[in-house]
């Protein structure tokens, strides 16, 4: 029987290229040797107070980019987390065993309140009930996170032991953090601040056009390199350069920007928004509509399907005949 992997992501807009290398990309090789559960949070996502409409949008952007990037749902599981309501049964029972004092301690609850101060609620304190919800509800045994949610794996272990002791039962697992890689692919930011995200503002979107790519690869903070020889590199050329696009200083410093460039339009056409000749699987994003080509598996080969959702979520597939 197949180990059981969980992963969320919330919608909080389109993927980018942290999203695709840092946790996509390995997601294509697990569906092939995991039980996958892949889900859009998005009650994760209320903690900002977003409006219904943006987190709607978000959910089937999310969803359509997943798709485009291969993961294939008839290998893997893909669902929005609120469709699952049993996460919130779970998450109420795993609030009444949770303790305030271990919830404060929490270094992701401390950053986000100060991050907003002005909306420090409930759900961000419980944050790692609910993320530990998500994955106990599946029985998970590995869950591939950052470095940054070490610390609420840790509090999801310790809830799944808890549980289990209090009412004399070995039901829940003790999930492991997990990754494919032995050295977490961490991408920087643009503006060398830290790593790529949304709420920076320094990311590469997957779904960004050549022109963009460019303008903001060659605005992309960077320095003079290494000053003496054999010296390490800084976090955002080493970072960039290496872990991204296996480029080194021995390789030499001329039209380095150029060169960058080049290398990641070359991997947004190649290996994002057309996945494989073999399944001919594809979305495209324009407005509102999706464009997904199927694989042959499980649907009609001989159909495109144009897919588009209201504003109410509700979705209408109509298949044209090629």
């Amino acid at each position: 029987m197949r180990e059981i992997v969980v992963s969320g992501i919330r919608p909080t807009g389109n993927l980018h290229l942290g999203n695709y290398f840092g946790a996509v990309q390995s997601f294509l090789q697990m569906q092939n040797d995991y039980n996958c559960y892949f889900f859009i949070a998005d009650w994760h996502s209320l903690t900002t107070r977003p409006k219904p409409e943006d987190i709607i949008r978000s959910s089937n952007t999310i969803l359509a980019e997943y798709l485009a990037c291969g993961i294939d749902p008839s290998k893997a599981t893909i669902y929005v987390q609120s469709d699952v309501k049993e996460v919130l049964e779970l998450y109420l029972y795993l609030n009444m065993n949770a303790y305030l004092g271990e919830l404060e301690r929490c270094t992701t609850f401390k950053e986000k309140a100060r991050k907003q101060p002005e909306n420090v609620n409930a759900g961000l304190l419980t944050y790692p009930t609910l993320m530990a919800a998500d994955i106990l509800l599946h029985k998970a045994v590995k869950v591939p996170v950052g470095k940054d949610q070490e610390q609420n794996m840790e509090m999801a272990r310790k809830f799944a032991r808890r549980f289990n002791t209090m009412y004399d039962v070995d039901f829940f697992p003790e999930p492991q953090n997990f990754s494919l890689s032995e050295k977490a692919v961490k991408i920087p930011g643009l503006d060398g601040s830290g790593k790529m995200g949304k709420s920076e503002g320094n990311c590469i979107y997957l779904m960004d056009d050549e022109a963009t790519i460019k303008k903001k690869v060659m605005k992309a903070v960077t320095d003079q390199g290494p000053q003496q020889p054999n010296s390490e590199k800084p976090f955002i050329i080493r970072g960039t350069n290496d872990s991204l696009f296996g480029f080194s200083s021995s390789d030499g410093h001329e039209n380095i920007a150029h060169y960058r460039t080049t290398i990641i339009i070359e991997t947004i056409g190649e290996t994002v928004l057309v996945i494989g000749d073999a399944d001919s699987r594809y979305v495209k994003v324009t407005g509102d509509t999706y464009l997904y080509e199927p694989a042959t598996s499980g649907f009609n080969s001989d159909c495109t399907y144009y897919v588009t959702w209201n504003a109410e979520g509700k979705e209408t597939a109509v298949p044209l005949s090629n």
